[in-house]
């Protein structure tokens, strides 16, 4: 049996945690977030996104910033991932069951990965496809259990469908900026996102939320939506984009279980099976080995590293201890070792 390796090992965790928060929050958004505007759930959710990003910036010396030219897709990523989709998903939650929402959010991975082979031409072998496939079949037993107990609005479940595409186009953007500071980019986009969703909600003339409703979103969006895009964005950084979604995908059945330990919907047989599926999805994903013979072509960039990875060979006058951020040099290379589609993988096949 084939060990773990490191990259999908590290990157699979990531992207695990990143989805266990994310997905408690859906649920515990429809609660607390009852009676509220879209635009002030969003709002909220983000301002708790972007204290976590302020709060946990790292020095320069340890990783990249961000640079002037990462403000076109910033802009991008604040647009479709901190205004459309939370604000879809805020109104569907208000217009279908938490359960059901939970499990339309498994389509976010079909949108991630199919973006980010499109875009990105990320690897994909048959261990890999079939992880997608459980994780996909999974998510259709859970959408079709929900179905069979019926009470779901269309609109809302339209709503959410139209979240999941927001956050899909985010999640394929957010991978050309893996390579800086996570923190710097939660809390920039977070910000981004605050200021447009207070502007409307003004224009709305949406009703003020209570104090215990206005805490309880921000420390869902510090740690559902801050914490969970921190975790995200370093999976990517290790196990790619693609990989990223679809283990990610697991997000939804966590929320449809705190939805139906709240009382919403009780789930039948579809509902086990569904989770089965994606949790064999996701161990496909963390066991994924992926080695042959591959070139690094001469690269000159700036990201958190550390030395004795096989990928970091540059010299310093005094060698830093640990993980440190530079620009600097890869001499072109041509080896054999176990990889993802992380910074330095991102070859053709």
């Amino acid at each position: 049996m084939k060990k773990l390796n490191g990259p999908a090992l590290r990157g699979g965790l990531l992207a695990l945690l990143a989805a266990l928060l994310f997905g408690i929050s859906t649920p515990l958004v429809q609660r607390i977030g009852a009676g509220l505007g879209a635009f002030s759930t969003a709002a909220l959710l983000y301002a708790g996104a972007a204290a976590v990003g302020a709060l946990s910036q790292q020095p320069a010396t340890l990783e990249a910033r961000l640079r002037r030219s990462d403000w076109k897709v910033l802009l991008l990523m604040a647009g479709f991932g901190a205004v459309l989709g939370p604000v879809a998903l805020a109104w569907g939650l208000q217009h279908t069951s938490g359960t059901s929402a939970s499990m339309m959010l498994t389509l976010e991975a079909i949108f991630t990965a199919s973006l980010a082979s499109w875009l990105y031409q990320e690897s994909m072998d048959r261990r890999v496809r079939l992880a997608m496939f459980f994780l996909l079949a999974g998510g259709v037993a859970l959408v079709l259990d929900q179905g069979l107990q019926g009470g779901a609005e269309l609109m809302g479940l339209l709503a959410v469908l139209l979240a999941t595409a927001a956050w899909g186009v985010d999640n394929t953007l957010s991978r050309r900026l893996a390579d800086r500071d996570p923190s710097q980019v939660v809390m920039r986009k977070a910000l981004l996102g605050v200021f447009v969703t207070v502007t409307f909600a003004l224009v709305q003339d949406e009703p003020l939320p209570s104090l215990p409703a206005m805490l309880g979103l921000f420390v869902i969006g510090a740690t559902g939506y801050g914490l969970s895009l921190r975790f995200y964005l370093l999976a990517q950084r290790a196990f790619g984009a693609a990989r990223t979604g679809s283990v990610f995908a697991f997000a939804p059945f966590i929320g449809a279980a705190v939805a139906a330990l709240q009382g919403q919907h009780a789930s039948g047989g579809l509902f086990a099976l569904g989770g089965l599926l994606m949790l064999a999805g996701v161990l496909l994903h963390l066991g994924e080995t992926h080695e042959h013979e591959h070139r690094h072509e001469a690269l000159d960039h700036e990201h958190a590293h550390c030395h004795g990875d096989g990928q970091h060979q540059h010299a310093h006058d005094a060698m830093p201890q640990g993980s440190h951020s530079h620009r600097h040099q890869h001499e072109s290379l041509s080896h054999v070792h176990s990889h993802a589609p992380d910074l330095h993988h991102r070859h053709g096949h």
